[in-house]
């Protein structure tokens, strides 16, 4: 026998008693944004190399570490998607959406981003990732709906202890006047950080705030913060976009050094973290923000944007640290037996039938006998057990059992979708 092949390390098999769980989740991710009218875009899982490092930085962690890339045969670089805003972004340019007469253009992605990271517990190599962008917009109102979103993803699947957070980045003046006072602050004892931070320290110094290596560092805690260089024009927008979380009624925390390393954001930034007992340190269940700069860096026009993305990964272990059970709903409607070979026939036929009559019904496979298949349409929770034997074969009756209560009827073959049908209605 050969060697077993496992899956590769940082990937894992949603092995289908999990697996109802997702659809669900991905389900009322659907419906919300349809109530919100988001609509689907759905992008390339590779693109160019060039894309990343244009639209998520040169000087990110993601970028500089965490990418898969890799050479087609046409000697073309090209990286698996490690997050969804640049691929929308560039879809956005290349498919000229800016030219719709309805702006924003409102849209949401689901699917599979890659980072080549040490995997922990929901932090993977190959992870799901939900978002949306909505571009093309500069209304504060817009901020606020696109996190109640993110909060009402959170709160549809059944989560309570749910934390936002909130901060300003302010628009580029406030940024560049922060950036010369972290530069100033930093510069001169610059040579006791890490290599990545003195790297840092002209391209993006704001990224030193976010260092892991150095946090413990006192010059952290004595940063210039961003909040004392908001011009009035930033401030009055933070304010706004406060305004609107109140009318909705959404708590939220500020947070002055929430910051979200990637040069086009500006603005309003957010993180919405989990409560739970047990979530383990890292506790950012999603994160999202504005962007101006974006599109036009990718070759479109002065579009400005908002968005967020979160882990479903993150989602469900977040759900198991609440105890919130989902996806239970995927029961058997109705188990045929068949007493014997003669019978198998009809049951098969019968099992059809059902079928097209949008009832979820089974059968045995493997030759059983009649014990061993009511133990399976015990495992398998079916709502009604359809018996067929010779003696039924020769009636035209089959023998119907509701499983709740232990009723039995002899129903017409024919009439066997339409009672179960009635029965499932009047139980409901």
């Amino acid at each position: 026998m050969g060697k077993n092949i496992q899956a590769p390390r940082g990937t894992y098999d949603v092995l289908p008693d999990q697996s109802a769980k997702w659809q669900e989740v991905e389900q009322k991710i659907i419906e919300l944004c349809r109530l919100y009218q988001y609509k689907e875009i759905r992008t390339p899982i590779f693109e160019h190399t060039e894309l990343f490092q244009r639209g998520v930085g040169d000087t990110t962690d993601i970028v500089t570490k965490e990418m898969y890339t890799f050479k087609d045969r046409g000697d073309r670089s090209l990286t698996l998607r490690p997050e969804g805003t640049a691929s929308v972004v560039r879809s956005f340019v290349e498919n000229k959406l800016f030219g719709l007469p309805d702006q924003p253009v409102k849209l949401f992605y689901t699917g599979p981003m890659f980072r080549y990271e040490r995997p922990q517990a929901g932090r993977m190599r190959q992870f799901v990732q939900f978002g949306v962008e909505a571009i093309g917009s500069k209304d504060p109102a817009i901020d606020a709906e696109v996190i109640s979103l993110a909060m009402e993803t959170y709160r549809s699947v059944g989560l309570k202890s749910l934390r936002l957070v909130i901060n300003s980045l302010g628009d580029t003046e406030s940024r560049l006047a922060h950036k010369e006072a972290l530069v100033a602050h930093f510069a001169p004892h610059i040579s006791e950080f890490c290599p990545d931070c003195q790297a840092r320290l002209d391209k993006n110094p704001l990224r030193i705030l976010d260092c892991k290596v150095d946090r413990n560092n006192p010059l952290m805690a004595t940063a210039p913060s961003l909040a004392d260089y908001l011009n009035e024009e930033s401030r009055q927008y933070f304010d706004e976009v406060k305004g609107y979380l109140d009318e909705l009624d959404i708590p939220y925390v500020i947070d002055p050094n929430l910051v979200r390393g990637l040069d086009y954001y500006n603005h309003t930034a957010f993180e919405i973290m989990s409560d739970a007992e047990g979530f383990g340190a890292i506790t950012t269940l999603a994160g999202g923000g504005r962007y101006n700069g974006l599109v036009e860096d990718l070759g479109g026009p002065d579009a400005p944007g908002i968005g967020f993305a979160m882990s479903i990964e993150r989602l469900l272990l977040a759900l198991e640290m609440e105890k919130v059970e989902i996806g239970l709903s995927d029961t058997l409607d109705v188990y045929v037996i068949a007493m014997d070979e003669s019978a198998k026939k009809k049951a098969f036929s019968v099992v059809k039938d059902l079928r097209v009559n949008k009832l979820s019904a089974d059968m045995d496979y493997t030759a059983r006998k009649l014990k061993a298949q009511m133990k399976s349409a015990d495992r398998k929770k079916a709502g009604f057990v359809v018996v067929i034997g010779e003696t039924e074969l020769a009636s035209g009756k089959a023998n119907v059992k509701e499983m709740a209560t232990g009723e039995q009827h002899e129903v017409l073959f024919a009439d066997i979708a339409s009672t179960i049908l009635k029965k499932k209605s009047l139980g409901e």
